[in-house]
């Protein structure tokens, strides 16, 4: 059977990180590293019996000082790729028991079925006894996720995954060292790699001593913000662009003026937006959203997109002129961009630069 390494970030666990891994040796599914992220001395005593527990069926690698559960990942994935060159990928799980041993068996199962896969095992919010706020914030985030990647992912939290080989290097590379990281794993993850969910238990634990070390206001801020990052490309490329449009109108004004002195804005203004529309073109292709689509296709796409959004912004200003003839010409005109801006981002996302990839499950 192809090997799965088990890999489990603890920082500061209790006694359910020694009742997993009973489980997971029970089960006998597979190498265990358990990486210490700097736990301090009081907890010596508890990962001595973790070692001894997994015996020669697992090691631990030790932080010294916290340094995130991105950081505790990555130092697993580079000592799988160093030292267990053979293994097909590797199963991440927490180690606050929130994961059972059968499910990440099931996450196992289909890795190896699924090979090149990104396996998530997805937790399913709707039962009685899930927080409110656990349900508002997956809901949220599932949400500008699918929004901006345009992969859709029920659960974007969820600890329990299966990585294969192939992804781990490149993992390694990326940034975020908390729990962002696993935010950044799912873009690097969008168009590239399929992915595919898994549903398994949810399971919140009601002890009175159960703590998370996840910071809701600061981490959530820190997953927002690598959300907000490619949204914010975009609108970089967007403005960037418009400022050539303008600049470019000026010049061509002053070269066609002595040569088309009766029509020289409207050709400086088709040239220059011909221009500009080919630059914000190439920079959303290249760099926003890293297309994969052939160049061609997804030109005519775009063309056929800008001149439908060039009329609805026509038509919305003009007919709310109609509708609402007390309110500024400009307000309107900046509303109505603004709504074309987020539908224009989704439409290139899903259907001109085809990034997206459909789950599986």
């Amino acid at each position: 059977m192809e090997q799965i390494v088990i890999i489990i970030p603890a920082y500061e666990p209790d006694d359910r990180l020694l009742t997993l891994l009973t489980g997971l040796k029970e089960q006998r599914a597979g190498f265990i590293i358990l990486i210490n992220d700097g736990s301090g001395d009081t907890y010596d005593e508890l990962f001595h019996k973790a070692g001894t527990m997994m015996g020669n069926e697992g090691m631990i690698l030790n932080h010294g000082k916290n340094r995130g559960k991105g950081r505790a990942l990555k130092t697993a994935f580079l000592y799988v790729t160093e030292h267990i060159p053979q293994a097909a990928g590797v199963i991440t799980a927490d180690s606050d028991g929130q994961h059972t041993p059968e499910d990440i068996l099931k996450i196992r199962k289909k890795l190896l079925e699924n090979p090149g896969h990104l396996i998530l095992g997805v937790r399913e919010f709707t039962g009685a006894g899930i927080p409110w706020k656990s349900r508002i914030g997956n809901c949220l985030t599932e949400k500008i996720f699918s929004y901006v990647s345009g992969v859709h992912v029920s659960d974007t939290q969820t600890g329990l995954r299966g990585i294969p080989a192939s992804l781990l290097k490149p993992l390694i590379h990326i940034k975020g060292d908390r729990f962002e990281f696993e935010m950044r794993m799912l873009l690097e993850c969008a168009g590239t790699y399929p992915v595919t969910e898994v549903t398994v238990e949810t399971v919140y634990d009601s002890k009175e001593n159960h703590q998370t070390h996840f910071r809701p206001v600061t981490d959530s801020l820190r997953i927002y913000r690598i959300l907000g990052k490619k949204v914010a490309g975009f609108a970089a490329a967007s403005i960037s662009s418009c400022m050539m449009d303008v600049l470019l109108f000026v010049l061509f004004c002053r070269l066609f003026l002595p040569v088309y002195p009766d029509v020289y804005m409207a050709v400086a203004t088709v040239a220059a937006r011909i221009l500009s529309a080919g630059y914000n073109y190439f920079v959303n292709y290249a760099f926003v959203f890293h297309s994969k689509e052939p160049v061609k296709t997804a030109g005519m796409k775009y063309t056929a997109l800008a001149a439908v959004q060039m009329g609805l912004s026509a038509a919305v200003v003009t007919l709310s002129a109609r509708i609402f003839p007390f309110v500024p010409e400009v307000p309107v005109k900046v509303a109505a961009d603004t709504g074309l801006f987020f539908i224009s981002y989704y439409v290139q996302q899903r259907f001109i630069m085809n990034c997206g990839q459909s789950r599986r499950r």
